[in-house]
């Protein structure tokens, strides 16, 4: 039934204004009745009587029948979140880390107070990758998604690798143009993927994955070594986010820098564009682009959702339910898989950090070393804190390792001095 919204918006930032000139410009069927906003004294596009500054304003109010969650802190947007499902009324959000943290919380809450609570804005920008993995690939054998699941990371990644910029005044530029925020952290350190990534686990496989459970590796250590061997090599930078089913029971998550060649699916997806990768039984593969940053694409994803809520669309989370329903054991998050890695360091204490099971090239330098191998993501995520505090730069190869060839052989490695 398509329904009249009365909406209470809270957060009027990028995504916030983008949304609102959206509705403006397609006169979509919506009434927007308050916007919830903390700052007083900051100047607005529009007159003060679209703004109110206490939340109870908007959540008590029983005029309002959609609640768009619109704001950075994680924290606030789940006591927002949270009170409007208790009290009722559907919701829209954007905030991929407040969803990722609180997944199985969120699920029951839709399910107790009968209501719907949808976040494709959260997740690749304008990409509509949850529809579609709920959707079209609801009874598809899914073996892995995988892409660029963050604008920022790979606006700055184009920039010094495409055009020879600084790392530094890519990430200045990415700010200036509001892709990465004041504390790019959750940009450049691989939160933002993870959080995206955990959120597409549900969808895809109807795993709840933690995000502490999970390794990601950001691009914050990158140097201008690892820049001259990406370009010598040929190869590109992506920060990507991976999950794969291994096998019946278990399947593998991680966030970290790629180096992709030319026949890459995602070698040409530059500047802020986001991209997924859906491998499957019987569609193959499938690849979905769109910009993955900024106030009108993720803005139209929130659009979307809206539009989904006027005729009461929910997620019906059918793979995880399934399993419920069925007593089958939810897949399990394995960290056995072996991948292959670059590893830039300038301490030998840091080479001696991760176990590696083989090394193909090694690499010593009067500035800096590298060393090529493979190691298990398990190592991979034990040390993913130390690795954070070191001199080193990480980044899988995109070499696909195999059971046979994680063999233990350490002779005849390659070493230039």
């Amino acid at each position: 039934m398509d329904k009249q919204h009365k909406i209470g918006m809270f957060g009027f930032g990028c995504v916030g204004q983008g949304l609102y000139d959206i509705l403006e410009k397609t006169n979509f069927r919506a009434e927007v009745v308050k916007i919830c906003v903390k700052n007083k004294s900051k100047e607005r596009s529009l007159p003060a009587h679209f703004f109110t500054y206490d939340a109870s304003s908007i959540l008590d109010d029983d005029n309002i029948n959609l609640v768009v969650e619109l704001i950075d802190n994680a924290d606030e947007a789940y006591q927002i979140v949270t009170t409007a499902l208790k009290r009722g009324k559907n919701v829209v959000t954007a905030n991929k880390k407040m969803v990722a943290e609180h997944l199985e919380e969120l699920l029951q809450l839709q399910e107790k107070h009968g209501v719907s609570l949808l976040y494709e804005g959260a997740v690749c920008g304008c990409i509509p990758i949850i529809r579609t993995l709920e959707e079209y690939y609801d009874n598809e054998l899914v073996f892995s998604v995988s892409g660029i699941f963050n604008g920022s990371s790979n606006y700055i990644l184009t920039k010094v690798i495409q055009e020879n910029m600084s790392y530094a005044n890519a990430l200045k530029q990415a700010q200036d143009l509001g892709f990465a925020e004041t504390d790019p952290t959750l940009d450049v350190g691989g939160f933002d993927p993870l959080y995206k990534l955990c959120i597409v686990a549900l969808h895809a496989y109807g795993v709840i994955a933690k995000p502490d459970e999970v390794f990601n590796y950001g691009i914050q250590s990158l140097s201008e070594h690892d820049i001259r061997f990406a370009i010598e090599k040929g190869y590109k930078l992506k920060l990507l986010a991976s999950i794969e089913k291994i096998n019946d029971h278990e399947v593998s998550l991680s966030v970290m820098p790629h180096f992709v060649g030319k026949g890459h699916y995602l070698y040409h997806v530059e500047n802020e564009y986001n991209a997924a990768i859906v491998e499957a039984a019987f569609s193959s593969k499938q690849v979905f682009t769109g910009k993955g940053a900024g106030g009108h694409p993720t803005g139209s994803a929130v659009l979307s959702d809206i539009s989904a809520n006027r005729y009461e669309y929910k997620y019906e989370y059918r793979k995880a339910l399934a399993k419920k329903g069925s007593g089958l054991l939810p897949l399990k998050i394995s960290y056995g898989q072996v991948q292959e890695i670059y590893l830039r360091y300038h301490d030998e204490q840091d080479f001696k950090l991760l176990p590696f099971i083989t090394i193909s090239e090694k690499y010593q330098g009067t500035d800096f070393n590298y060393v090529i191998g493979t190691v298990r993501l398990s190592d991979l995520y034990k040390y993913k804190n130390e690795l954070n505090k070191r001199n080193v730069f990480v980044a899988n190869t995109g070499k696909k390792i195999s059971t046979e060839q994680a063999t233990p052989i350490l002779n005849g490695v390659e070493t230039l001095v």
